[in-house]
């Protein structure tokens, strides 16, 4: 297991604020407690208030200004890298959410050991992780030889770490987790070519991975680790 070491973003973009509505569906019914790591402006945070009232959102987010913004939304921010120098309560938030932060740390192995202890009896890690194997970026690495990097999306160039599902999937293994789900979202593939649509209709379980822009999973310390 790699040692830890600071998980911040080097490079800063300014995101839009995007409520990620599609991640609420992962987060346990019963999850009142969240703290969502690299919260951006708070989007997210407020998405889950307004779908959960009553429910408690803190925020980390190492841009001052985002942070600022994201004060407006959620119940307490911090401002700051994610590492053990914030006072984060232990053993009080139902669900530590990334996403698609980790692929921005230098170190995501550091700051999924750095959430475990944060999680109340029964909490998760949910996390979004850009999917290297998504199609319009493996086409040009195969057709064009190339891999151009982008102002976001997988290819984003502020990306320190890019994962596959079963290389996150060892990841999460490495850091003591056990994986409860995992599931492609926001899938995008079609076009009008014929020779897509063809490849798709003989080889669909072989590329089925490569729909998905991104993999959303969902997982827990593994017994062992609590035993620890």
């Amino acid at each position: 297991m790699p040692a830890a070491r600071s998980a911040s973003p080097l490079v800063r973009i300014d995101y839009p604020h995007i409520a990620r509505h599609e991640m609420l569906a992962f987060l346990p019914r019963d999850c009142q407690r969240v703290l969502d790591v690299g919260c951006n402006t708070g989007a997210f945070g407020e998405a889950v208030k307004t779908a959960r009232p009553g429910a408690e959102v803190w925020g980390v987010e190492p841009d001052a200004g985002a942070a600022e913004r994201a004060g407006q939304y959620l119940d307490r921010v911090l401002q700051g890298c994610f590492d053990a120098a914030l006072p984060l309560p232990e053993a009080h938030f139902h669900a530590v959410v990334f996403n698609d932060v980790l692929e921005h740390m230098p170190d995501p192995w550091a700051a999924l050991n750095h959430a475990a202890p944060l999680l109340a009896p029964g909490g998760v890690v949910l996390a979004s992780l850009p999917n290297l194997l998504h199609l319009d970026t493996i086409w040009p690495l195969l057709h064009d030889r190339d891999f151009r990097y982008e102002r976001c999306g997988v290819r984003d160039r502020t990306h320190l770490r890019f994962f596959t599902r079963t290389s996150a999937l060892r990841m999460f293994d490495e850091c003591g987790y056990e994986v409860l789900s995992v599931q492609g979202i926001n899938e995008q593939w079609y076009t009008p070519s014929i020779k897509r649509r063809l490849a798709f209709r003989l080889f669909g379980r072989q590329l089925e991975e490569t729909k998905y822009v991104q993999f959303a999973f969902v997982a827990r310390p593994a017994p062992q680790r609590l035993a620890s």
